[in-house]
């Protein structure tokens, strides 16, 4: 199996997060911001990976430091799961659409982290939730998984549906990314013959 635990305790946050590649989407989020929550209940139950999160921080300041922490934590607690990658599929791109929201999502599971964003959300909040933290979150969860990751929504009016559309469509990519190709078993998905950089 798949999987990998990571703890991560600073001043601002102290979170656990637990993953298994091969799981069947099973969630159990507390981050203690509800939005955030959905969006990584819906993270895991579309990208198939079992996924619990515990995260304490400081949210008396804002949701900035626990929903970046909890990118990183996540992100390296997918790439330790990862393990040498061999044989997994590597590369995935899904249009996700949620209502009059699409949005393209385009992973490469390299070793070479970067993030290419581009989300234009109308409202600076979605409840309590400030808009500029998905990115924020897709930056941390991206360079700590090791992934280069390309997300834009295409178009869109409402704030919640350009969010969801962007986590969504990154749990389906992940879904075939870090699927194993039995036609490639046990080899690295690499000409170099490893991934990392």
């Amino acid at each position: 199996m798949r999987t990998a635990t990571i703890k991560r305790k600073t001043k601002e946050t102290d979170i656990e997060v637990t993953v298994n590649l091969d799981g069947t989407g099973v969630a159990d989020i507390a981050t203690g911001i509800g939005f955030f929550d959905h969006m990584l209940d819906l993270l895991a139950r579309h990208s198939r990976i079992d996924l619990t999160v515990k995260a304490v921080g400081d949210l008396h300041i804002d949701h900035h430091h626990t929903t970046e922490d909890t990118g990183i934590a996540l992100g390296q607690a997918v790439r330790q799961a990862l393990g040498t990658m061999a044989g997994i599929t590597r590369y995935a791109g899904v249009h996700m659409p949620m209502d009059e929201t699409l949005s393209r999502v385009v992973i490469d599971i390299s070793g070479r982290p970067f993030l290419v964003f581009k989300a234009d959300f109308p409202r600076d909040k979605i409840g309590e939730f400030d808009t500029d933290l998905v990115r924020e979150w897709f930056q941390a969860f991206a360079i700590n998984a090791g992934v280069t990751l390309h997300v834009e929504t295409l178009y869109g009016d409402n704030s919640h549906h350009i969010a969801e559309s962007c986590f969504k469509g990154l749990a389906r990519a992940l879904r075939t990314a870090v699927a194993i190709d039995p036609k490639t078993a046990g080899e690295i998905p690499s000409t170099k013959g490893s991934l990392g950089g």
